[in-house]
């Protein structure tokens, strides 16, 4: 076991190679299951119960019993993770990902869920440029699901809205990084990540509730309180984002990354990090006791 990963699936830790789902699983027949992913920084798991607490309330909403408490829950994944850590590369951290779906029908309606924890190596070297330039984000035709819909708050393995999106954006512009709208012309989210813009010294992200709110999100919100930094949860639309002086993104893996245009207008005078960035991503390394940037460009070829 030395020489591959393993993963908890449905009572036992086995190789990843071992680990089987039915055809008949409800999260791949109709994609009917929700997930989270913490990280590791240093090995060290970040946030766990934060994670784990937005997992049990997506469940929630899906109505989904994945019959083990979120205590379980807990355990298992540091076992999963611990068994995990010796393959774990120098300078290198692990997505540690719970995934829960309907699963298999057992009759009379009834199903039987299928739980699995995994670890995933976290993509430096693929998206180590970033840092270095920042992401050139170009907002798609495709608006995000709307609340009346469908919550984005609930992190669902459904992700077709975005991934078509995203689709889209890359077609033309294949290093391009999507952003969407909301159906009231807004800015909301992009691929598993959060929209920040700074002006004036003020950082402003777009509301709640059509967004999923970041682990990273609330974390970078928290840093910038600490800092003596406004922050402003509000409507954010394209007029704001060609006219900021900073742009950036959060997510689990890129924490804090730079954005230096918006569908080709730069932003501010085009380089990055920004001034307000560049604090608020050193004010994250000292909390998770990793340099987050120096972790990527150390990967650039």
């Amino acid at each position: 076991m030395a020489q591959e990963r393993v993963v908890y699936i449905n009572g036992e830790i086995v190789l990843e190679s071992e680990a089987k789902v039915s055809f008949r699983d409800q999260g791949f027949v109709t994609g009917d299951a929700v997930f989270d992913a913490p990280r590791t920084f240093g090995g060290v798991i970040f946030k766990l119960t934060e994670h784990l607490d937005r997992l049990y309330n997506s469940l929630k909403y899906m109505r989904l019993d994945p019959e083990i408490p979120q205590h379980q829950m807990t355990e298992l994944t540091m076992q999963v993770l611990a068994a995990n850590q010796p393959l774990l590369g120098a300078n290198d951290d692990y997505w540690v990902i719970q995934r829960i779906s309907r699963g298999v029908p057992t009759g009379r309606g009834k199903y039987k869920p299928t739980v699995i924890i995994e670890c995933n190596p976290l993509p430096f070297a693929a998206r180590a440029r970033y840092y270095r330039d920042g992401l050139n984000v170009v907002i798609p035709s495709i608006r995000r699901t709307p609340p009346e819909c469908m919550s984005p708050r609930v992190k669902v393995h459904n992700y077709i809205n975005l991934i078509l999106a995203d689709q889209e954006v890359k077609a033309q512009h294949p290093d391009a990084f999507s952003i969407l709208l909301d159906i009231n012309g807004n800015i909301s989210e992009g691929l598993g990540s959060n929209f920040f813009l700074v002006k004036n010294g003020i950082v402003v992200t777009p509301r709640e509730q059509y967004v999923l709110a970041g682990i990273s999100r609330e974390t970078t919100i928290e840093l910038a309180q600490g800092l003596n930094i406004e922050v402003h949860e509000a409507d954010v639309d394209l007029y704001d984002a060609y006219t900021a002086d900073e742009a950036f993104v959060t997510s689990t893996s890129f924490c804090i990354c730079p954005v230096s245009s918006v569908n080709g207008s730069t932003i501010g005078d085009g380089g990055v990090p920004g001034p307000v960035t560049d604090r608020l991503q050193k004010a994250y390394s000292d909390l998770v006791g990793i340099d987050i940037v120096g972790q990527y460009l150390t990967r650039l070829g």
